[in-house]
């Protein structure tokens, strides 16, 4: 690269670091991986420059699905508490120090948070997607504090050196609904009446927590069976063929392609093979199937922590990359989509049950990504109205609330151009957030 296409041509110094979290409670029992969740904790945290300029991001902390094990062995409380002292950690290393971009920032970082992962908490073979997890907030609050002084625009704020990873701007983008372990009927056909069209749907259940995969597979088969009897009356004009797609989302749960070819000859048998445009992290990620003779196309998410990682994903025969700026940063997400961009590897973005600000911060990559071949239309995962108690007092803390970006309508978020100018509001100071970190206010 040239010099100075991968900064702004300036640094700044972080005079003031701060952190807190918030405990949000899920509306039900949250399920994947074989298990599950009852709250999500939200990690705010604020970054001030030597010009007191301020930038806040609020992150949100996924013990399960950052590392499994650190939630089996630890818990959801105490993992929860693990990740947040992982972040405060990072800060205390940010606080006095001076970057160039927000890229830089967590260069320097995520290797010395990992690392105190391991050997201060003594995490044992802790995944690196934990320690990116806790730094999201971080990142999303350099992120906004570089803006101050250069541009609200999200791709204007995207240094030259990554403008490769960014193609047209979407008018819209198709909401991706969950659906979990235990939706019932009713509820997945009111999403798909209201308009959804590409259902994310989990697989790799254990219902009785017995590791038995050969049940595993049995209940998958059942459900996707379940699923397609209803989405198969409806037609949709976003696919390329007319009818409702699925993303599977197995969370490495299966064992080996072989299992696997099982769950894909039933869904061939029942004529829902088809619909199958992604089948994301079958096997666990220290697995290195080849995965060529798929015949769906495999999309890796939790096994990618760096660039590194995508190459070999790619080599193995995965067809497609999650980008998860609400889960692994915007700036390592970046760096990816850059890298998929150049191998013609297609990209979307997934969520974490983010909240509303966040969310949007996801939308901003999502909106430049090139539609996937089936559909017409971008799309991005939006969970979080479907799991969280209190999400229309999460709306409200958003900086531009009622925006119509915010919301989707018939399953899609429309873009405008304030969305574009403003970054979707995504960088702005949220107040509740801010006087809340800053101890102001407890909620």
């Amino acid at each position: 690269m040239e010099k100075g296409d991968d900064d702004y041509g300036m640094t700044i110094k972080i005079t003031l670091a701060k952190h807190a979290v918030m405990k949000e409670p899920l509306l039900m029992p949250f399920g994947f991986k074989g298990a599950y969740l009852s709250e999500l904790w939200q990690s705010i945290t604020l970054l001030s420059n030597e010009h007191n300029q301020t930038g806040i991001g609020v992150g949100v902390q996924s013990v399960l699905w950052s590392d499994a094990s650190v939630f089996e062995q630890f818990g959801e409380t105490a993992g929860n508490e693990l990740m947040a002292d992982m972040t405060r950690y990072a800060l205390k290393q940010i606080e006095g120090n001076q970057y160039s971009t927000p890229f830089e920032l967590l260069e320097e970082t995520l290797p010395m948070v990992y690392q105190y992962g391991l050997n201060t908490l003594r995490l044992t073979d802790l995944r690196s997607t934990f320690a990116l997890n806790a730094l999201v907030a971080v990142d999303q609050a350099a992120w906004a504090l570089f803006s101050r002084n250069s541009s609200s625009s999200f791709k204007e704020l995207v240094p030259k050196y990554y403008q490769d990873a960014l193609g047209e701007p979407q008018p819209a983008l198709a909401s991706i609904p969950l659906v979990p372990y235990g939706m019932p009927e009713e509820a997945i056909d009111r999403l798909l009446s209201a308009g959804y069209f590409l259902l994310k749907i989990k697989v790799g259940a254990d219902p009785e927590q017995d590791g038995d995969l050969d049940k595993m597979l049995n209940w998958d088969c059942q459900r996707l069976s379940q699923i397609h009897s209803i989405a198969s009356q409806y037609r949709t004009a976003h696919t390329a063929d007319g009818k409702i797609a699925y993303y599977l989302d197995a969370n490495g749960r299966y064992d080996s392609p072989d299992r696997l070819m099982k769950l894909l000859e039933h869904a061939d048998r029942i004529g829902a093979l088809p619909h199958i445009i992604l089948f994301e992290e079958p096997f666990s990620e220290d697995q290195s199937w080849d995965v060529h003779h798929i015949p769906v196309r495999l999309a890796a998410d939790e096994s990618i922590h760096n660039e590194a990682d995508a190459v070999n994903r790619i080599e193995q025969g995965y067809g497609a990359l999650a980008l998860k700026p609400v889960a692994k940063t915007m700036s390592m997400s970046l760096k990816i989509a850059k890298l998929a961009r150049e191998r013609n590897i297609p990209c979307f973005c997934a969520d974490l049950t983010a909240n509303p600000v966040l969310a949007d911060w996801n939308k901003n990559l999502a909106a430049y990504l090139p539609l996937l071949p089936e559909l017409k239309v971008g799309v991005i995962e939006t969970n979080g109205y479907q799991n969280y108690r209190e999400w229309e007092r999460m709306k409200s803390w958003h900086p531009l609330a009622g925006s119509i970006w915010t919301e989707a309508t018939n399953g899609l978020y429309h873009l405008d151009d304030q969305f574009y100018r403003t970054a979707g509001g995504a960088l702005d100071i949220a107040e509740p957030y801010e006087s809340l970190v800053r101890g102001k206010h407890e909620y």
